[in-house]
């Protein structure tokens, strides 16, 4: 059998510039849809977060605009609290080795900006699944995670020159955030020295896959990069 471990962000809040806290999460859909085709597909599936707290889900995630419709959004909720017993036990991130898992996912939401970005246990924990090649996914905004994946021993970022997307700074300023935070997180990997890509159009579904990195852009991309996850795993 597969086995999956999801890091899930426990931040509820995103501070920007200003030292305003703006309400965040685990995108809906980012974390819904990948746990739904991991499990269609028959592959075991841990969570994971800091100090195993609980995820808040992003209140943006559950609204019409963001789910899509009012009948995604009750969707979503009703899967939500279906999930609740799984969801209110996540492992400690501390606690969790890369080698027990055959895939480890990362949903996004602005949510991994606040606390993945600058977490050592999960940076290290991307760092053995790069250099032990096990299968990493990253969605949206958690390629924010990617951030603190630096080898102890070097300091280099393990990730530097691999293909990869996440959320573009073009869609973080069709949502009005872009000029309020600290930083982005496209141009935080290109400053790293990722070889980062985009679709054509805003908000389009893009993923790409560079190894055992699959990466993809934004909520629209959640389905596609699940399904290639388990396609190429099978």
């Amino acid at each position: 059998m597969t086995n999956v471990l999801m890091v899930l962000s426990a931040a509820s809040h995103w501070t920007l510039a200003d030292g305003t806290q703006h309400p965040t999460g685990v995108w809906a859909e980012e974390f819904l849809e990948p746990y739904r085709i991991f499990s269609e597909a028959g592959w075991k599936i841990q969570l994971a977060s800091p100090s195993g707290a609980a995820p808040t889900f992003d209140p943006a995630s559950l609204s019409e605009g963001g789910a899509g419709s009012t009948e995604r959004v009750a969707e979503f909720e009703s899967r939500i609290a279906d999930l609740q017993p799984v969801l209110q036990h996540p492992l400690r991130l501390d606690a969790v080795n890369a080698g027990d898992f055959d895939v480890i996912f990362y949903p996004g939401g602005h949510g991994p900006m606040e606390d993945l970005a600058v977490n050592e246990d999960s940076g290290q924990l991307i760092v053995e699944a790069v250099k032990s090649n096990t299968t990493l996914g990253v969605l949206c905004h958690a390629p924010a995670a990617l951030l603190a994946a630096n080898d102890k021993k070097t300091g280099d970022w393990v990730l530097k020159g691999r293909r990869m997307t996440g959320f573009a700074n073009s869609e973080e300023e069709i949502g009005g955030l872009a000029d309020k935070a600290k930083w982005l997180v496209e141009t935080r990997l290109v400053e790293l020295g990722a070889e980062y890509s985009k679709a054509s159009e805003p908000f389009a579904s893009y993923v790409v896959v560079d190894g055992q990195l699959y990466t993809g852009q934004n909520p629209a991309s959640s389905v596609a990069v699940a399904e290639r996850i388990v396609a190429d795993k099978s």
